[in-house]
């Protein structure tokens, strides 16, 4: 398999490397931010992006017109960004997924299976922590995870969904889901989502260790998505969740 790698300078795109000659996968080229991804497409056989959102109109323009497919672990998308992503998938196959690690979509499973589970009973929180070079607040595992926790409530992410607590805040609503991004030091990533009901809490977390899970996780995306149709799919359809 042959990879075109966006963000090669990045934490990830370097763990991705890394994987990948462990694996035996070719990375055709590494660009960054404003290297030109059309000159060097037509060599590869899958994109791979952990650069920047800004990118994302680029990369949607170059692999829409080589037919390319794409892997995207980038996060913090605009809405525009998003939509040029989602306009992509319609010509092309492409995950994306705010993480490629097994464990945290086991995650994501598991918080589906126990918000259907406990009911409306159980007061819901997110709290994730990162490294403090991390750019974006919430991380892209926790809107994710709040986007479950909405779909199962059918709650509206925009107006049930409250990003930290400050000051005479009066009672928890009964629909409120809380996220909480904490910064510091050299933390690869922790999430963990809290059931709380009367007289009991379930908590469900997920710590990394080492970037290398993600890395080796969007490797298997990139050979799974090779010959798929187009359309936009997930870490989870990769996994058969």
């Amino acid at each position: 398999m042959r990879v075109l790698l966006l963000g090669a300078k990045g934490r990830m795109g370097q763990a991705i490397a890394a994987a990948a000659a462990k694996a035996e996968v070719e990375i055709t080229a590494g660009l960054d931010l404003g290297d030109d991804i059309a000159k060097q497409i037509q060599d590869c056989d899958v994109v791979i992006d952990f650069s920047h959102p800004n990118a994302s109109s680029e990369l949607s323009r170059a692999c829409g017109k080589a037919k390319k497919p794409a892997v995207i672990g980038t996060t913090g998308h605009s809405e525009e960004e998003r939509a040029a992503i989602e306009d992509l998938a319609r010509s092309v196959p492409v995950v994306l997924s705010p993480n490629f690690s097994v464990g945290v979509n086991a995650l994501f499973w598991l918080t589906r299976k126990a918000a259907e589970m406990l009911g409306d009973g159980f007061d819901l929180e997110i709290t994730e922590i990162h490294h403090r070079l991390k750019k974006d607040a919430p991380s892209g595992t926790a809107k994710k995870l709040a986007e479950i926790l909405c779909e199962v409530r059918q709650l509206d992410y925009g107006k049930n969904v409250r990003h930290g607590r400050e000051g005479l805040i009066g009672e928890r609503p009964a629909n409120e889901i809380g996220v909480h991004s904490i910064r510091g030091g050299d933390v690869v990533g922790d999430h963990t989502v809290t059931f709380s009901g009367a007289g009991e809490r379930l908590e469900l977390s997920h710590k990394a260790a080492s970037r290398e899970t993600f890395a080796l996780g969007a490797l298997r995306a990139a050979r799974w998505i090779v010959g798929k149709p187009p359309g936009l799919y997930s870490m989870e359809d990769v996994l058969g969740l």
